[in-house]
Formats: structure tokens, C-alpha cells, sequence
């Protein structure tokens, strides 16, 4: 299980991607996965983080999901920013084609 995320962390979420197309997938609070970062669920410190990572386990096991792994992440005004460029990246998708990816896309 790849760790992507600094370990003195204090607010973080979980992220993979979904073995069907490849897409980045985060783990919300309803147990599911989301295209959209803002739907994720928060862990707040160590223990909520490893809580948080072992409940998004089983949908490896059911092969729906492959390497979840911790990020660390921000609120601002109301929407969540990964605090990493790596993660920001892989949130709005390529970065030399803005018309593709997550970014191209207006959410509804």
C-alpha cells in the first residue's frame, strides 16, 4: 500500500484509482468512491487517517479499486485543494491538454 503523504499529516483523505477505466476515484464518507475530490471524507490526525485507509481496504479485495493511499488535503472556501502538486495534478487531469480530464469537465 503506497503512503504518498507526509506523515506529521494532520488533515487527510484517501484516493486510488478504479480498475474499470483507470480513473482517480476518492473515498467519501458513504463508503463509496467519487470522481470529485470534494466529496471526500476527512481524517483528522494519524489514527482517523489509518481508520479511514482501512475502511476503503474491502474495495480492494473486490478489485474495484487498486492502491489507496493517504493524501494530504486543504479547505478552501468550501472546496477541498490536495495540498501536493502531484495531487493536484491528478485530480484535473493532464497538463499539457486543459480540454481533457476532470478539468475539461463543468461538475453538475
Amino acid at each position: 500500500m503506497a503512503q504518498h503523504s507526509n506523515k506529521l499529516a494532520k488533515i487527510q483523505a484517501v484516493t486510488a484509482n478504479r480498475l474499470l477505466d483507470g480513473h482517480v476515484v476518492y473515498f467519501t464518507a458513504a463508503g463509496e468512491w467519487s470522481d470529485w475530490v470534494d466529496d471526500v471524507v476527512l481524517a483528522d490526525g494519524k489514527e482517523d487517517a489509518d481508520a479511514l485507509l482501512a475502511k476503503a481496504q474491502p474495495s480492494v479485495e473486490t478489485r474495484h479499486i487498486v492502491d489507496p493511499y493517504l493524501f494530504e488535503v486543504d479547505q478552501e472556501d468550501g472546496k477541498m485543494v490536495p495540498k501536493s502538486v502531484r495531487e493536484k495534478i491528478r485530480m484535473a487531469g493532464p497538463t499539457i491538454r486543459l480540454d481533457l480530464g476532470k478539468q475539461a469537465v463543468a461538475r453538475s
